[in-house]
Formats: structure tokens, sequence, C-alpha cells
């Protein structure tokens, strides 16, 4: 696989497919981690080379708790991708944010208890910074290229992600509000986070398909609901990923700091540690900041 692919698109619930990606090929990546959701997408948007992965797999198997999220992660890593644009199915906290809205969410509450979080959970430990999640730089470039499709909007906002598969209670959606959260949906964390670990930018363009549970004067969200307003928007998330893919091939340099996110994070002596298939399984992520550990 190339190594100049530098985009790589994870697509949520409802977008299994970008109808603009060209030159098409398939990919079966292995990963330390296991196996990613699907294979790797890879084609070209604007003269830009970008990898497609769905993260609920083919024909949407895959419940948000048992994503491989490291694999999915590691796979896009090894193609060669720096920037990771999740296009995301969520739910409204706030009356302003109507279905069919955009949001570029600037913050990140956790509410998962059954995921795997960390590459760094098994004799290396990394204490990585994710104090601001999504990287500032690719969101505000994201923003720009979802503008000239005329959608409406929405830039910065807090991101709950909860543990799924069933959606929120009254109860559960009310404290959420009463928290100040803005969106909800079932999959980006821990994907951020492993992100940031990863070194890869990382940002997320949310597509308001429902008011969750809490809107007394509208209908409870469904799967129909999601798909439809998803399918609805599907012009605008291509068209917003042509523009991104633009802007991205005329301004290739990353100057945020994603891409070095580890080199201040790892505390273990790794030197020290006898356990060479912990570090075989991270030499990915870590090599460029130990090269000279294991000689």
């Amino acid at each position: 696989m190339d190594n100049d692919i530098t985009l790589g698109i994870i697509g949520g619930s409802g977008l299994y497919d970008i109808p603009s990606l060209t030159n098409k090929t398939e990919f079966s990546i292995e990963t330390p981690f296991g196996s990613p959701s699907s294979k790797i997408l890879t084609g070209t948007i604007n003269n830009q080379k970008v990898a497609f992965l769905t993260r609920h797999g083919p024909g949407h198997i895959i419940p948000p708790s048992k994503i491989n999220y490291r694999a999915n992660i590691y796979a896009l890593k090894l193609a060669g991708v720096k920037r990771i644009i999740s296009v995301s199915a969520v739910g409204s906290l706030k009356e302003n944010l109507a279905p069919g809205h955009i949001v570029i969410p600037d913050g990140l509450y956790d509410n998962t208890s059954n995921r795997i979080k960390t590459f760094f959970n098994d004799d290396i430990v990394a204490h990585v910074d994710v104090a601001d999640p999504f990287c500032k730089q690719l969101s505000s470039m994201l923003a720009n290229a979802v503008k000239p499709t005329g959608a409406n909007l929405h830039e910065g906002g807090s991101f709950i992600t909860i543990e799924g598969p069933r959606f929120s209670t009254k109860t559960e959606s009310n404290t959420f509000r009463s928290w100040d959260m803005s969106i909800i949906g079932m999959t980006t964390s821990p994907e951020a986070f492993l992100a940031r670990e990863a070194e890869i930018c990382y940002s997320v363009m949310a597509h308001v398909t429902d008011y969750d549970v809490w809107h007394e004067s509208e209908t409870p969200v469904t799967v129909d609901m999601v798909i439809k307003t998803l399918q609805e928007n599907t012009d605008i998330a291509t068209s917003s990923l042509e523009n991104l893919a633009k802007t991205l091939s005329e301004t290739p340099d990353q100057t945020c700091k994603c891409h070095t996110a580890l080199s201040d994070a790892i505390i273990t002596k790794i030197n020290k540690t006898t356990n060479t298939n912990t570090h075989n399984k991270l030499r990915l992520l870590i090599d460029k900041y130990i090269q000279d550990s294991f000689e």
C-alpha cells in the first residue's frame, strides 16, 4: 500500500462508501491488535490519496462496543494516514442543533466503560495529552470545507460518547443536557484517544439525525430516522470531503502537535523491559522515540 495516503475517512452508520472516490483498490490489513472492521478502501479525491474504512463493517454487523478500535486506527496508521475524518451520526442535546445540521465538536466526554481505550496497557505505559481531543487545525480546515455546501454548520460543542447499542433513556438524556453536552454518539471514544496515541490528527463531521429522546415535541430517535437523515446528508458529506481533500493538497504540512503527541508521553524505561513482544506490537508508534533501546 502507498505510504502517501494522508487522509483517512472513517464512515459510521449510513456511510458505507464515498461516491466521489476514484481509482479504488481494496486492501486487507492485519494488525498486532487483530483485524480492522473492514478492508481498507483506497482511492483518490481531488488528486489526494485517501483511505476509507467502514467502522461497523460491511452490512453494519459490528455494534459500537464490539468495534476493534485499536485495529482500525493501527491499520490506518500502517496505510500512512496522517489525518482522520470521522463521519458520525449523532443525536442533538440542544434545541438549536436540529436534525440535518452539521457539528464539528471541540470537546469530548467519555461515558463508556467496556472498551479498550489505549494501545499502552501492557508493559509499556504512555500518558498522552487529550485535553483537546480533536485536532484544532484539522477541525478548522473541515469547517471551511463544509461551509461552501450551504449546510447548517456549528463549530464547537461537547460530544458525549455512550456505550450503546441502545439509545438513551429520557432520564439519561436530560442528565446529559444538564451537563451542557451538545451532541451524543456511541463511537468517538476511544477512537479519538487512540488516534492521538497514534499521532494522527482527528476530527469529527457529526451529522445530527435526531433530538435523542429528551425533546417532548419531537419523535424519539429510531434507526430509520438516523439512516434517512444520513442519506439526505450524503451529498453534504461527499462535497465537504472533496473540498477538504483539495485544501490538503494545497497545504500538506502539519503544523499541529498531534504528530508528536508521544514525544513526552512515554513513561516506561523501555530499554529495561523484558517483554519484546509488547515492543514489537507498538513498534510502529514508538520506534522513532526509542530506536536504540533494543539494539
